[in-house]
This record gives structure tokens, sequence and C-alpha cells, in this order.
């Protein structure tokens, strides 16, 4: 897949999520293969970068790129001015935000609320696109309730402002995340334009996403929720597309490598004050379908020590190996044990 001059090693895309994709948590969905993915999004407003909050969400030099960072805001002037002040600071990619639906956001006529204003919408991509020269993408949703929809019309005006990629959430901004996700509408839009589009929305598995590409004709998939606690999902669904089979599961050893690596990340990153209480939520997704998970997770979440934190993390890992060899995690949104046999393991034949 391809987005301005830059070739993607796949199709696979981390979607941006605020509180989540953090540069630890993008490191290592990169290094388990997503192709490419997306900062947590960033208010338009530069008066507010001087938090300590979007400081961090701000582009890093040491992230690989190409870094895609994601603007929100309603004002085309000051989305234009924070889109060139991010590529000065090294955003290869500039998404726009027009997906997010949670009120804090659209009472600030911003993310999917600005679908209701088409003529808004057009003036902020004019103004983005205008401002710089580095591909500018947009995720937005199918319309903003389902009596409005209309995600073709965006989507055609977004190509005809110089919008060089997609990502469409297959939900209108009134339905949040109830409901399944809209593959006819998405597929809709892919007959539309002639530039890339993600489809988005509820895709939780490699089967999943193949399915969903096959009947969208999406150029690639956006995956969000479904990497929480589990970035082995781009490994496995970029395997699934290429081969049909699944890869080896990843080891009791190799998991807790990979979570107590994740752990470090975020003391480094956050402090240990901070660090500590942003690891509780990860470290529940990781074990929130694993024999005694939900225990460890209570008891995690009082934990107020970071050295304490990886000896707990080492003891719950250690438990774990004494009955299983390894972890198959997001297989069909579960989280399941194995002794390394068998086809579902071993990579099952795809039907």
């Amino acid at each position: 897949m391809q987005i301005g001059p830059y070739q993607l090693c796949n199709n696979l895309v981390l979607a941006p999520m605020a509180g989540v994709t953090d540069l630890p948590f993008r490191q290592l969905c990169r290094r388990q293969g997503a192709g490419l993915i997306v900062s947590e999004m960033l208010t338009s407003d530069p008066s507010l970068w001087h938090s300590r909050k979007s400081m961090r969400r701000l582009p890093h030099a040491d992230e690989p790129g190409p870094v895609s960072i994601q603007i929100a805001g309603g004002d085309p002037q000051m989305m234009a001015e924070a889109a060139r002040l991010n590529v000065d600071m090294g955003a290869q990619i500039i998404d726009i935000n027009m997906g997010c639906p949670a009120k804090k956001v659209c009472k600030k006529q911003a993310g999917s609320a600005l679908l209701q204003d088409e003529a808004l919408v057009a003036q902020i991509l004019e103004a983005v696109v205008s401002a710089v020269k580095v591909p500018v993408t947009l995720k937005f949703r199918t319309g903003p309730t389902p009596e409005t929809r209309n995600a073709i019309r965006i989507a055609q005006l977004a190509e005809a402002c110089g919008i060089q990629a997609l990502a469409l959430h297959g939900r209108t901004r009134a339905c949040r995340f109830n409901g399944d996700a809209e593959y006819d509408n998405i597929r809709d839009v892919v007959k539309s334009v002639s530039i890339p589009v993600l489809a988005n929305g509820d895709i939780d598995s490699p089967e999943k996403a193949r399915k969903v590409l096959a009947s969208t004709g999406a150029g690639g998939i956006m995956i969000g929720r479904a990497a929480q606690g589990n970035p082995w999902i781009f490994r496995d669904t970029a395997e699934w597309l290429a081969t049909g089979t699944l890869p080896l599961a990843p080891t009791v050893q190799e998991v807790q490598a990979l979570v107590t690596e994740h752990l470090h990340s975020l003391h480094e990153f956050y402090g240990i004050n901070a660090g500590i209480r942003i690891a509780r939520k990860h470290l529940g997704w990781y074990t929130a379908n694993l024999p005694g998970g939900e225990n460890f997770h209570q008891q995690f979440n009082r934990i107020d020590d970071a050295g304490e934190q990886e000896r707990a993390v080492t003891h719950f890992f250690h438990n774990l190996d004494a009955v299983a060899d390894r972890v198959r995690f997001g297989r069909y949104g579960e989280a399941s044990l194995a002794d390394g046999c068998g086809d579902d393991q071993n990579g099952a034949k795809a039907a």
C-alpha cells in the first residue's frame, strides 16, 4: 500500500487512539508488523501543546518513519498552522481527525461533529493540504447519524481537495461504538474514489480482516481496539493474508518478555508515578482472558511501586508457564493457552 511517496511494508495500520497509541505502544505494534502507525490525536491549538500530555504526542525524532501525526480541530487556519508546525518537527504524514465521537471533542465542533458541515470540511481539507508538502490523510465516519450518512460525498470531496488516503470507521457519529460496523457503506465509498481506503471497525482477528478486505475492496485495514493487549494481531494478520496460515503463537516466555519491556517503556516514557498508573490498563488488556487474569488485574491495580509491578508480572507468567507453552491472543476476540500442538496454534489453513 502506498500513501504519497511512502510505500508501506503491508496494508495494516494501527488506528490512532487517545490514551493508548503512545510512543511505547506504537513501537511495539510496529515491531509486530503494523505497516503504519498513527499518533494519538493532537489538538490543533498550539497554545495547548506545552502541557505534558501534548508534548508526548508531538513527533519523536527517534521514531521510524513514515511518522503520521493526527490533528483535530474545527478552524481551517488553525488546522493548517498545526500541520505546518508538526511537519517542521518531523511529521511525514498529517492525518485529520473527523472520526472521533467523544463528546468533549464534538462539542468543540471537531472530530466527527464536522461531518454535518460539508462546507467546513472542504475548507479544513483545502487549508491543510495547501499548508504542507507531505501527504495528508483523513479519518472519518459514515455520517452524523444513520439518517444523514454522507460518507460518499465526504470521500469524493476529500479526494478533490488532495487527500491521499482515507480511513473510514464503519459507523456514524451517533452510533459511537454500538451496533455492527457498516462494511457495505465502506464498500460503496471504496467504489466512489480512486485513492486508498482503509476499512476500520470491529476487525478483531486475521480471519475478519480477510473477510472485510474481500467484501469491501478496501486497500487496507485499520485496527484499533483489537490491538489493545494484543500487538501480535498485526503479525498474525499479515501472515494470514499472505499465506493463509497463522504463525506459531508466542510462547509464554515471549509474552512475558514483551509485556515486561512494555512496562519498562511506560515507566521510562511517562516517569515512574504516571507510568505505574498507565501500566494498569495495559496489563488489564494483556491478561483479561487468561486464567487468573481478573484477580491479577485487581491486585496489580493496587501496586504503587515499579519494581513490584515487574515482580507481579513475572509471577503471573511463571504460573502460566507451568500449565502451557504458548498463548494465542485475539483468537476470535479471546486469549487461549496451548501446548504448542495442533493446527489451531501452529497455523490453521485457510478454508
